[in-house]
């Protein structure tokens, strides 16, 4: 059991049976009247967020979470394919569990996985990944606007804006967090 006065941000917390993680917490202690802990908790499960008020003093429960290193080998059709390093067990992980950063997973790459009742809900991913450019239209020559970005898909299948220097082939820094280009790398 977790007590409110142990809240932090980014602590895991299970409430009716799901897991949520702590993105605000506020301790609250008006002149009359009790203390309480006011929180921003995100589902881990959906991604919604929800406010919810917690007496000070009340506990909830710890979720049955684990972190693995998993490998992750190739895409079935819509289903995204672990392996666990350790058990060598492979894992069919569905795609809107990874909607956000399935752009960022190149095959036989290694990740940390967030394990919830044994079903993968998450991947630790570093800050930048490093993809190739599959396809761009060429840049323009002449075309000198300050900051000019154009379409690229990397090899992955990601979508994202790059400035018009960037060529097919080349090798780029992508912001795992907002999906943006970083630097081109050698």
């Amino acid at each position: 059991m977790i007590a409110t006065k142990d809240f932090k941000v980014g602590l895991k917390i299970e409430i009716d049976g799901k897991p949520f993680d702590i993105t605000e917490y506020q301790h609250v202690k008006p002149g009359k009247g009790g203390a309480f802990v006011r929180t921003k908790l995100k589902n881990m499960l959906t991604g919604r967020v929800v406010d919810r008020t917690f007496r000070s003093g009340e506990k909830v429960e710890k979720p049955d979470m684990e972190s693995k290193d998993m490998q992750y080998l190739y895409k079935d059709g819509t289903d995204y394919v672990l392996m666990d390093l350790e058990t060598y067990d492979q894992l069919n992980v569905a795609a809107d569990v990874f909607s956000t950063i399935g752009g960022f997973l190149k095959e036989g790459e290694s990740h940390k996985a967030l394990l919830y009742n044994g079903e993968v809900i998450d991947l630790e991913l570093p800050a930048s990944v490093v993809l190739e450019v599959s396809k761009t239209d060429p840049g323009i020559q002449g075309d000198r606007v300050s900051n000019a970005t154009k379409p690229a898909t990397l090899e992955t299948g990601l979508n994202i804006n790059v400035p018009l220097f960037i060529n097919e082939g080349d090798k780029i820094k992508v912001d795992t967090r907002s999906g943006e280009y970083i630097s081109r790398e050698s």
